[in-house]
């Protein structure tokens, strides 16, 4: 029999997977900037303590904050340790956010990678969030991947929030597992869940990573440092991209919805804005000049096409906009952001 929820408890312990990455980090530093958090809708409560887990060590302003603290490796390994002194789940966990991935490009190069990182891991924590017997909330990051166009079943003009999965790589099958298997734990009632299917996410700072997505931040963030990038997809190829702090924002929304606003077990799928990289291209000229787009180059690699080109484009999210969340206004918007918020990074004059 289940003990009372976890979240009925007082100041709360949160758990991220892929604490180290971009989006972990950002989450991170967001929860603790607010300092509180609204379990399922239930009133606010103090956050006291988050984990971070990743193969990487987390930045040390993060480790410089006395909530937080670190699991540094494997996440597979660290779930199998059962005489851990401090286990990836522990008893007063009350919400798990798992972004902790393998990315699509690695997933089709390495298939057991993929199934490794996004399928046995994934199962191994919700057994440890069942095991805990406290219906924690886990917020599962899945991914607009789960969706792919294929000449047997063609994805309809816009994703709506019934539009049913047809992924086409092994990255968006396996997310598809994992979003299934949420559902089931849900409705067991080992856990409370919660499955968000975020967007490619641009710009991101730092370096260009294993995803198919990578150069949807590379052609803008590597001009803008006066550094060469390629697009490897023609400039008219539709795409759908949320910001950074949108995609946080659905992440936190997704653990403080009240059962009843959030709705339906199945996954929520965030909003999107729809452009195309020849229109990244031109709001980039707009900020930055000819000075950066003349640092792209537009290479196509019929790789990146092949599996770029069977994801939808444009977003019909009503159940995310009844939650209160909305895509950018433009582009133009996107990279300013990434400019406040990254100026250390920037090279070339910006108007």
């Amino acid at each position: 029999m289940l003990k009372p929820s976890a979240q009925a408890t007082g100041p709360c312990h949160i758990v991220i997977t892929g604490g180290a990455g971009f989006l972990g980090v950002r989450l991170a530093r967001t929860l603790l900037a607010q300092g509180q958090l609204s379990l399922a809708g239930a009133a606010p409560v103090e956050i006291a303590r988050i984990t971070l887990v990743d193969r990487a060590a987390p930045p040390n302003d993060l480790m410089a904050d006395a909530r937080v603290s670190a699991l540094t490796g494997d996440l597979n390994e660290l779930l199998e340790d059962k005489s851990a002194a401090a286990p990836v789940v522990a008893k007063d966990t009350a919400i798990v956010f798992h972004l902790a991935a393998a990315v699509s490009g690695e997933c089709e190069a390495n298939f057991d990678l993929g199934m490794r990182s996004n399928f046995a891991a994934t199962l191994a924590l919700l057994g440890a969030c069942r095991a805990l017997q406290t219906k924690p909330i886990l917020v599962f990051a899945s991914s607009l991947a789960v969706f792919g166009d294929t000449p047997e079943q063609p994805l309809p003009s816009a994703i709506e929030d019934n539009t049913l999965p047809t992924p086409q790589s092994s990255y968006g099958i396996q997310k598809f597992i994992g979003e299934q298997l949420v559902a089931d734990y849900t409705r067991k009632g080992f856990v409370q869940g919660r499955s968000v299917r975020l967007m490619t996410v641009s710009v991101r700072p730092g370096t260009p990573n294993g995803a198919a997505s990578s150069f949807l931040s590379g052609m803008l963030r590597e001009p803008l440092a006066g550094v060469r990038a390629t697009c490897p997809v023609p400039a008219d190829t539709p795409v759908a991209l949320s910001s950074p702090a949108r995609t946080i924002q659905g992440l936190i929304r997704a653990a403080e919805a009240s059962d009843q606003a959030w709705g339906p077990r199945t996954a929520l799928t965030l909003p999107a804005l729809t452009t195309t990289p020849g229109e990244m291209a031109a709001a980039l000229e707009r900020v930055a000049g000819t000075a950066a787009t003349a640092l792209i180059d537009w290479t196509p690699d019929p790789a990146i096409c092949n599996i770029v080109k069977t994801w939808p484009a444009r977003i019909h999210a009503v159940r995310a906009s009844g939650l209160g969340l909305l895509p950018e206004d433009s582009f133009d918007d996107i990279i300013r952001e990434y400019i406040r918020e990254n100026t250390y990074a920037i090279k070339l004059p910006v108007r």
